[in-house]
C-alpha cells in the first residue's frame, strides 16, 4: 500500500517513488534518532518519566498509607 501511493504520488514514476521514499524514510530516522537521543538524556539527568513499580516492590509491607 505504501509503495502504491509512492508510486501514484510521482505518477508512475518507479525511481521518482523510490528516491522519495528512501528521502522519507532518512528523514523519519533522522527524527527518531534525535527522540532516542533527547531520551537518553533525560535518564542520564534522573528525569525518567513513569514508574516501573520497582520502588513500590522493594518497599517492606507496612500500614496502608493514604
Amino acid at each position: 500500500m505504501i509503495a502504491l501511493a509512492y508510486h501514484r504520488a510521482a505518477r508512475g514514476d518507479a525511481w521518482h517513488a523510490l528516491v522519495t521514499a528512501v528521502a522519507d524514510a532518512l528523514v523519519d530516522l533522522a527524527e527518531a534518532e534525535r527522540c532516542i537521543a533527547r531520551q537518553g538524556q533525560l535518564i542520564s539527568h534522573g528525569y525518567a518519566r513513569g514508574r516501573t513499580g520497582a520502588f513500590e516492590a522493594a518497599r517492606p509491607p507496612g500500614p496502608e498509607r493514604p
